[in-house]
């Protein structure tokens, strides 16, 4: 390992990294690992590359120097990037699995117990079949996840950068504010918040922010096509801040017009099963627990919604086409995987389907820390209103008094169950 002070991380968190993986390794019963997955190898070695097309992968032996193999273009972010000091790239008249395999035997591992990532995007099926007919005198045993069981608790490092991370993503929230307004289009919007996010310091994301209004809204993952935003219609936002590959992301919702008491409810709804799950989040609770939490708060609603998907997962490193790690961690129902500190996600009890036709959202990302949960972000959760005259606070009561008084008795309920559980 090259030891040098430019990278992401100080160098020692890499060390660290590499000697846990090892560690894993060794139980195991593994001589090497082959990774693949872009996000894995950012992990170990700060290496990225918009390039993750072309294979690439890092193979670390239990003992010896590990090395790269990449297309010879990408073999500058090798040298610019990472403490890998051996490379063998090849062209793109090469054959890359022919160089992975030639470089095995080169490092005395074509006999050895070779683990790989089996379940990798960026390890194809026909790559696959490949290595296992070209290299016969070793064995191939599948070790997915093998380094993710390292990246699952951020160290407190990590944990600093994504503060960074989030500084973006609030930039681009607040400027997806200013520029929702009746006759701007998506794309006005869209391009207002990566600039802001940018100009906070913030990096290409793995997903661009996502922006939808009125009946468009309703489309999973959709984002900007240029419509026009209309007069009383409400704007879905997501907006995801990236820095050095670390992501957070938040939910929010605008409506230009007065709050109607359906969204007044499905605000209160929200925010009261986000309010509720941070307070339940902690080390030692399962994430089907907190999923269960949110989705009965959710589910038990009167304006016609409800939540599509899993409540929450894990976010970090990301390369497109996604920002999150929900493949590590989710928050969903039947897993009993137990939070530990140093977990992050992002929290999403969002509702799909208010009054039939509008998806809104309010979301976080929070840390899990040694007695409970922090968020990343200091941003107002309530919906944004920008009605077209002077009666927005008149007609928000009058509105949502009812929707208001209801939000306000559940939540004195639920405290007065928890103190009741307390005692007991």
């Amino acid at each position: 390992m090259r030891q040098r002070d430019d990278m992401t991380f100080p160098f020692e968190e890499y060390e660290r990294r590499i000697t846990a993986l090892r560690e894993r390794m060794e139980k195991r019963l593994l001589d090497a690992v082959v990774i693949t997955d872009p996000e894995n190898l950012m992990y170990l070695t700060d290496y990225q590359t918009t390039g993750y097309s072309f294979f690439q992968a890092l193979v670390v032996p239990l003992s010896s120097e590990p090395f790269m193999i990449t297309r010879a273009l990408e073999e500058s972010n090798v040298h610019a990037r990472t403490w890998v000091e051996i490379s063998r790239p090849y062209p793109d008249t090469g054959d890359a699995i022919q160089s992975l395999v030639q470089s095995l035997r080169e490092f005395g591992l074509a006999d050895k117990y070779i683990g790989y990532e089996r379940n990798s995007y960026f390890f194809p099926a026909y790559h696959q079949d490949y290595i296992h007919t070209t290299f016969t005198d070793g064995q191939l045993l599948d070790c997915f996840g093998i380094v993710e069981q390292g990246r699952v608790c951020k160290s407190p490092v990590e944990i600093e950068v994504m503060r960074k991370a989030a500084r973006a993503t609030e930039a681009g929230m607040r400027a997806g504010y200013e520029a929702c307004q009746p006759g701007a289009t998506e794309n006005d919007i869209g391009a207002a918040i990566s600039a802001a996010m940018f100009h906070a310091g913030g990096e290409p994301p793995a997903v661009m922010p996502y922006v939808t209004s009125g009946p468009r809204s309703m489309i999973g993952h959709a984002t900007w096509e240029g419509r026009e935003v209309q007069p009383g219609e409400h704007v879905f936002l997501e907006v995801g801040g990236c820095y050095r590959r670390y992501h957070t992301a938040m939910m929010r919702t605008v409506v230009l017009d007065d709050l109607s008491t359906s969204m007044y409810k499905a605000q209160e709804r929200m925010k009261l099963a986000l309010h509720e799950v941070k307070r339940a989040m902690r080390p030692g609770l399962t994430v089907s627990d907190a999923d269960n939490l949110v989705r009965a708060i959710i589910t038990d609603n009167d304006v016609g919604a409800r939540l599509v998907t899993r409540s929450g997962y894990s976010i970090g490193i990301a390369f497109p086409p996604s920002w999150d790690e929900g493949y590590i961690i989710s928050l969903k129902q039947g897993d009993s995987t137990v939070l530990e500190e140093g977990m992050t996600f992002h929290l999403i009890p969002w509702m799909w389907g208010v009054d039939g036709d509008k998806t809104c959202g309010i979301s976080d990302t929070v840390m899990i820390t040694a007695d409970g949960c922090r968020s990343f972000f200091d941003f107002d959760e309530d919906f944004v209103c920008k009605p077209s005259d002077k009666r927005s606070t008149r007609t928000l009561k009058l509105a949502g008094s009812e929707a208001q008084s209801e939000a306000t008795t559940e939540a004195k309920a639920a405290s007065s169950a928890e103190s009741h559980n307390s005692e007991e």
